[in-house]
């Protein structure tokens, strides 16, 4: 058995979940406490049981840009996707393509918005690696107003093989969305409403925002046999000043820092590689796998992940291996719902 196997596991079609509850906060939650190696079931209307006052939650406020494009082919009029990955500063893009047939610089992409009222061209300048291309909209423009109007909402292939419907719009973005630049949702944060957010300020649990924009890599699974083969790709993140003052202040009186998802992990642990938090803007490529020891997250609170996949990982070296095992057998045994708009756990 290769070391990627061990975080294999068999998991029934139908726990996938394709929609998000009616409510944020009646998704299921699952309490792994780690001293006690204890396990209990609550939902997430539930959290403020569970954490006192002065304990600090961190958010990741990425926002989810329409990055999926869907069109077709000018010449051949073949069926055609993509997904928006980035931009420079002459304006081109660079977008992950998938069609029938090999494409040729120069060619034109008609990308089609979701309700067929507008559409844009997008020209082929040249192949990049990875299967993406670099190409130039017709006519230029800012890059987020382009998206607003003619991309989609980029969901995982896992849910509805990536086809929106209207309510995606709201359900795949949290409520506290600042900052537009991720290609996929930090999920964990779906979970949050406005009234559980006032209810948590009411008890006393402060709040913080740090920013990870979730780059494509969340779709890309690990190849390598070994993990310390393993590129990961870089995503860009920012913690600030003002934020580091408040988790050591957190820390230094004896309470919690509790990360909202495996996002908010990677960007704390990212600007404490130095041995303590620092304020960090830059990008990351940190991996944490066994024996990473976390620096600077006490609890994380996050959605049940893919088989083989580095947020697997990161969750069974933070939450222990056997006990994280133990958690996701039981979540299938009790029937949670996984992934993007699934159930959670809360490992303290």
């Amino acid at each position: 058995m290769s070391e990627l196997d061990q975080y294999d596991y068999d998991l029934p079609r139908e726990l996938i979940a394709q929609h998000p509850l009616a409510v944020r906060t009646d998704a299921r939650l699952m309490i792994v406490h780690r001293a006690e190696n204890r396990i209990e079931h609550a939902h997430v209307r539930d959290l403020p049981e569970y954490l006192n006052p002065g304990d600090c939650l961190v958010f990741n406020d990425t926002r989810v840009l329409p990055a999926r494009l869907v069109g077709r082919r000018e010449r051949t009029g073949a069926r055609w996707t993509g997904l928006f990955l980035a931009a420079d500063d002459a304006g081109n893009w660079q977008v992950l393509s998938k069609t029938r047939g090999r494409l040729e610089p120069g060619e034109a992409i008609v990308v089609l918005s979701w309700d067929l009222r507008d559409s844009i061209r997008l020209r082929l300048l040249a192949k990049l690696d990875g299967g993406a291309w670099a190409v130039r909209p017709e006519p230029m423009g800012e890059p987020v107003e382009i998206l607003n109007r003619i991309g989609r909402v980029p969901l995982p292939p896992y849910i509805r093989e990536g086809e929106m419907i209207d309510s995606d719009v709201q359900s795949y973005q949290t409520v506290f969305a600042r900052e537009p630049g991720a290609v996929a949702a930090p999920t964990a944060g779906l979970h949050f409403t406005p009234e559980l957010l006032q209810r948590l300020a009411d008890e006393r649990v402060e709040q913080a925002f740090v920013t990870l924009h979730v780059g494509v890599g969340t779709f890309r699974p690990i190849t390598a046999e070994r993990l310390d083969e393993h590129q990961m790709h870089y995503e860009w993140c920012s913690v600030s000043a003002p934020v580091v003052d408040l988790l050591r202040a957190t820390r230094q009186r004896g309470n919690r820092v509790v990360a909202i998802g495996t996002t908010v992990a990677r960007t704390l642990e990212a600007a404490s590689a130095g041995g303590e938090l620092q304020p960090f803007t830059g990008q990351t490529n940190l991996f944490i796998r066994p024996p990473y020891q976390f620096r600077s997250v006490d609890a994380l609170l996050t959605n049940f992940h893919l088989p083989k996949s580095t947020l697997l990982i990161l969750v069974r070296t933070f939450g222990g291996d056997e006990l994280m095992k133990r958690a996701y057998a039981i979540a299938i045994e009790e029937r949670y719902r996984f992934y993007s708009y699934g159930d959670a756990m809360l490992i303290l």
